[in-house]
């Protein structure tokens, strides 16, 4: 759609994101300039040290780049350069079906397990987006055969002008990120940027979240519930059918906990949207392992049950995890750098919390919301210590759950990090996380 060569292009943010969009632009035979806020980037070939005076044609910016309240942002907005995101940019370059899978929650194990689904259905796939590998990295591969998979995050729609997948995937919405976006309303409005508004874009939505089901724009929609639906994909005698047909028994599903069996039925929606057959469905899910730090059982210390939910990183998705052990025996690990939350929704509910441990550059804020209610939680200076007293501590029957509610970023490099962290105190043993 776009002809670069020769046009003067500036990326905005030299994450993971921007450097696979460096490498599309020269591909495509465009002049690239480069520029970050941070200044250990200043000593690369093309860095432009103020790009406010000099001429560009396009502007593509990534995800990591704060836009309300950006100043050159602005700039290029009341000069009229025109800006896309690097998601736009991989979009505009791909061949074949995107799947666009975005949501407050679930969007990673959801993007892992249908492009796991259609590479047991044999298809040409693609798996990418905000689960790590940028659109713009694997643009130049794609095939009219290929399927790409692309877990699309909030960050990614922000500046999105272009993006507009074959399918399209909402699976909730909670407040989350307000300390970037400002409010509920403009994160809900960023999100729902992913739906197009044309007849040929499926979309899938969750019938169970009030807010997604209202989000009808086409008349392809399906719907995914836990409940019994006249039509969709649903929950009946304990297993997982579309519309007449049974996909998998719930007894089978690896996954523990609801917000997965809600991740499972999404997945299901979308592979029987591109009709995928059953059995291929099936068999995909029974062999599914879920990614790491999303509720993840780790073992047992001293008797009690670890779980490693690090990427639980706003309200919503704690209060799913604490739900998901039931509520009762459990020593909740909280804390870390506050992204404008409150913290009334997880400590009003009368949760049978063993023990409160609060931690990171938000454990004051914490600890007075769970005093107010009642609780008497411990504060830590961080997640480390706030470990180390839960392993020494433990005792049996007891749940020791890491859902942090909050950001890592005041302590740690990512959630992942965070997690490996937890596992390692907890039990001497961590994955290398590779830093991006």
């Amino acid at each position: 759609m776009f002809n670069l060569r020769g046009k003067n292009v500036l990326v905005y943010g030299l994450g993971l994101s921007g450097q696979s969009a460096c490498k599309l632009l020269h591909e495509k035979g465009a002049c690239v300039s480069i520029y970050d806020d941070e200044n250990k980037f200043s000593s690369f070939y093309s860095f432009e040290k103020n790009p406010t005076i000099k001429k560009f044609d396009l502007v593509v910016v990534s995800p990591g780049i704060k836009v309300l309240g950006n100043k050159l942002i602005t700039f290029f907005m009341v000069n009229n350069v025109p800006i896309i995101s690097e998601l736009d940019l991989g979009f505009l370059f791909c061949k074949g079906k995107v799947i666009g899978i975005t949501g407050t929650n679930g969007k990673t194990t959801v993007t892992s397990l249908v492009g796991d689904i259609f590479k047991k259905a044999k298809k040409e796939v693609f798996v990418c987006g905000n689960i790590g590998l940028p659109l713009s990295s694997v643009a130049m591969k794609t095939t009219k055969k290929s399927y790409i998979v692309c877990e699309v995050s909030n960050f990614q729609l922000e500046l999105s002008r272009y993006f507009n997948s074959s399918l399209a995937c909402v699976l909730n919405l909670a407040p989350d990120h307000l300390d970037r976006h400002g409010s509920f309303e403009e994160y809900l409005a960023i999100k729902k940027k992913i739906l197009v508004k044309k007849r040929s874009q499926k979309v899938v939505l969750n019938f169970d979240d009030e807010i997604t089901r209202k989000l009808i724009v086409s008349k392809r929609t399906l719907f995914f519930s836990k409940k019994l639906l006249n039509k969709g994909v649903f929950i009946k005698n304990n297993a997982i059918y579309f519309n007449k047909v049974k996909i998998v028994s719930c007894n089978d599903i690896p996954l523990f906990g609801e917000k997965n069996l809600e991740n499972v039925l999404a997945s299901v929606a979308i592979a029987c949207s591109f009709k995928i057959k059953p059995s291929v469905i099936k068999q995909a899910i029974v062999e599914f392992k879920a990614p790491s730090h999303r509720l993840e059982y780790l073992g047992q210390v001293n008797g009690a049950d670890v779980f490693d939910d690090s990427k639980a990183t706003n309200i919503s998705a704690s209060v799913c995890a604490i739900e998901a052990l039931g509520g009762k025996k459990i020593v909740l690990l909280i804390g870390g750098l506050n992204k404008d939350f409150k913290f009334d929704e997880i400590f009003s509910k009368g949760y049978d919390f063993e023990q409160v441990l609060c931690f990171g550059s938000c454990g004051a804020q914490v600890f007075d919301c769970a005093c107010k209610y009642g609780y008497q939680p411990l504060i830590f200076p961080s997640m480390k210590n706030a470990t180390y007293y839960a392993k020494e501590n433990a005792k049996k029957g007891q749940k020791i759950l890491l859902a942090p509610a909050c950001a890592s970023f005041d302590e740690f490099s990512s959630y992942a990090v965070r997690g490996e962290v937890f596992k390692e105190i907890m039990f001497g043993v961590y994955d290398k996380i590779e830093m991006q």
